[in-house]
């Protein structure tokens, strides 16, 4: 069975089509800003890339060792931009823009996580832009990770999903979380939150006063990493570094009542988390 991988998780052909397509996407306000969950994929999730797990956590929160895994992309549209954060493996999301009545050929900027397959193969096809105006914005530390100055794009993935938006590419570095932090597009600030990868970014969207905490890949396994948030997978690139940045994370989003959205996050993959013991619970907008 062909599986698609870029250092990231693993979803076979059957897994990607076996998403239910009456629910495939969810819309959500953030002041002015409409921010829109795309599902690219929801499916069977395979609880071997939990690294080293408890047998009693497996036995509580995944019982019978079976749960739904996801992939999410976002459009975002704020009033004057439209914004893609990350691109999936370039399938629903285009029919999604469209049942949303936007075009590829609309979006100005996509912005990127990080560089894994299942975030970055919807940006070209054939060497040809899927977003044919669009600026791409990632994080300096992410692209050095994955290309190296000079190298071909042949077996590069990262370096071929990049090299058709050629100067139209942009680098920043994320800010530190609960830091001063510069927008990088007008309503859109880029968090660190390395340990999945070098430059794995989070992306918090505001207007109005309202927040919403885009995370990426700080977790993959909802049901066992909201309870136990030190448990990391195989996937990440950092496992340590990844389990403090998520707990990190969690802290804040539970401490300042920010909602959170996440690439992983079974749909609608966005909603409230609260501190629950030595863990967190999760509670999906409605």
């Amino acid at each position: 069975m062909k599986t698609n991988i870029l250092g990231g998780i693993i979803l076979s052909a059957m897994t990607v089509n076996s998403f239910a397509a009456d629910k495939p996407y969810f819309s959500y306000p953030v002041g002015r800003i409409e921010v829109h969950m795309l599902v690219e994929t929801q499916g069977p999730g395979n609880p071997s890339i939990l690294i080293n797990p408890d047998r009693a956590a497996i036995d509580r929160y995944i019982p019978g060792g079976t749960y739904t895994s996801a992939v999410n992309t976002f459009l975002i549209k704020t009033p004057d931009r439209i914004i893609v954060v990350d691109t999936g493996f370039g399938g629903a999301i285009f029919s999604s823009m469209k049942a949303l009545g936007f075009d590829p050929a609309q979006v100005d900027a996509v912005l990127i996580t990080h560089m894994h397959g299942d975030h970055i193969n919807g940006l070209q096809k054939d060497g040809q832009a899927l977003f044919p105006k669009a600026r791409v914005y990632l994080a300096q530390q992410e692209k050095d990770f994955w290309i190296k100055p000079g190298a071909s794009t042949a077996g590069n993935s990262a370096a071929a999903a990049l090299a058709p938006y050629g100067n139209r590419v942009e680098t920043f570095r994320p800010g530190e979380l609960g830091t001063v932090i510069a927008d990088l597009i007008p309503g859109i600030k880029p968090i660190a939150a390395f340990g999945h990868t070098p430059g794995h970014t989070a992306f918090m969207v505001e207007s109005e006063g309202k927040k919403l905490l885009i995370w990426g890949d700080l977790m993959h396994v909802q049901l066992i990493q909201f309870p136990v948030p030190g448990q990391s997978v195989s996937f990440d690139t950092e496992p340590v570094a990844a389990a403090a940045i998520r707990r990190q994370i969690l802290e804040y989003a539970a401490q300042n009542k920010i909602p959170i959205a996440g690439m992983h996050l079974v749909y609608p993959a966005i909603g409230t988390v609260a501190a629950d013991g030595s863990g967190y619970r999760f509670t999906p907008a409605e």
